[in-house]
């Protein structure tokens, strides 16, 4: 079921909330637009995701807000540059990721579940993974290894 779960980088300077499914399947409530982006959590190995261990659940807009910190993110982009990458700039955490793009319905954010504060580790535990092999811009299936991810 989504519930409204609060997060933040590791100084406390950037504090958002995000309004987010970690349910297991079968207990998931109705996906906020079509497609599997919308029905589970994502760990991937592309470079950046590797590197960052960013574990990704994608909200709409309107189930996202920044509470406070705007002026200590800085914003990173790289590859074809569609994707504003934000981390903290004091202590490096990168709490979210925001684009735009069609095939996922339009704008959102993908937030680092890494950087939810009131997840318990049960939820964390169940949450529904898609793995996905980014370092090989196969973004359809998972990398011949996750154990990693």
């Amino acid at each position: 079921m989504r519930k409204t779960y609060h997060g933040s980088c590791h100084c406390g300077a950037v504090r958002f909330s995000a309004k987010i499914d970690l349910a297991p399947e079968g207990e998931r409530s109705p996906p906020a637009r079509p497609g599997v982006w919308w029905n589970s959590t994502f760990r991937c190995n592309c470079s950046s995701c590797l590197k960052t261990r960013f574990w990704k659940v994608f909200v709409t807009p309107g189930d996202f807000s920044l509470r406070s910190g705007e002026e200590a993110l800085a914003e990173y982009r790289f590859g074809e540059r569609m994707i504003s990458h934000f981390f903290c700039k004091q202590c490096g955490v990168h709490p979210f990721a925001s684009a735009d793009f069609e095939i996922l319905g339009g704008p959102f954010h993908a937030v680092n579940i890494s950087c939810l504060d009131d997840a318990t580790d049960e939820e964390l535990t169940n949450a529904p993974i898609i793995y996905e092999d980014g370092r090989h811009n196969a973004w359809d299936r998972p990398p011949t290894a996750t154990g990693y991810l």
